[in-house]
């Protein structure tokens, strides 16, 4: 008899932790071997309990974000598969889950059933994609203008949620002078001329996140 594959679920929120253990439990393939409630627990329990797949949020509030993670536990030798369950689906997002080495990205929308299903293809070795993560995906490919570094979208990220170049310096250390740089890159890469557009091109493209 073929031993269930080792699942551990990373994410902050209780009742999602809940949520998902409740669900896979219906699966006498899938056992849940630890839950952790930090991207920092995540590492460590994905070391000491050898699961075959880590079920990774984005999101875990202070400190340590789940792409990091997902790129520290894919580092290691005979690591086991990450895929990403969250709420995002921007192009910098997927970009920087698959950059890290996660072997799927899907969204917390995605019936329990294809949920069941993804978790038994990330353990086999295959590659899991949400159909809009995949388009995604497909449009970037397509779509001849440049994306946007990890740090410009931070920074335009910033710029939508209202913080000035002042307030952006202050919160990502750096001068206000490397804030004017990056926007002005920014406004090339979106062809446009303003804060506004720039924010309203970008959301429109998936390149940072809605409000």
């Amino acid at each position: 008899m073929t031993a269930p594959l080792r699942l551990l679920l990373a994410d902050d929120h209780p009742v999602v932790r809940a949520g998902l253990r409740a669900l896979l439990a219906t699966d006498p393939g899938v056992d849940v071997v630890g839950e952790a409630t930090t991207a920092e627990d995540a590492v460590r329990l994905a070391g000491e309990l050898a699961p075959d797949v880590v079920l990774m949020d984005l999101q875990f509030g202070a400190g340590m974000s789940g792409i990091d993670a997902t790129a520290e536990i894919c580092a290691r030798p005979g690591a086991p598969r990450v895929l990403i369950l969250t709420t995002y689906d921007t192009e910098a997002d997927i970009l920087e889950a698959v950059a890290a080495g996660a072997a799927g990205y899907l969204l917390k929308d995605t019936p329990p059933e294809e949920l069941t299903a993804a978790v038994r293809n990330a353990a086999a070795g295959k590659s899991v994609l949400a159909p809009s993560v995949a388009g995604r995906l497909m449009s970037r490919m397509r779509d001849p203008l440049p994306s946007l570094t990890t740090r410009e979208a931070e920074v335009l990220g910033l710029v939508a949620d209202g913080l000035s170049n002042q307030q952006i310096s202050r919160k990502l250390f750096l001068s206000q002078a490397t804030v004017k740089s990056h926007l002005v890159h920014i406004y090339a890469k979106l062809g446009v001329d303003s804060r506004t557009s720039a924010v309203a091109a970008a959301r429109s493209r998936g390149l940072i996140r809605r409000g």
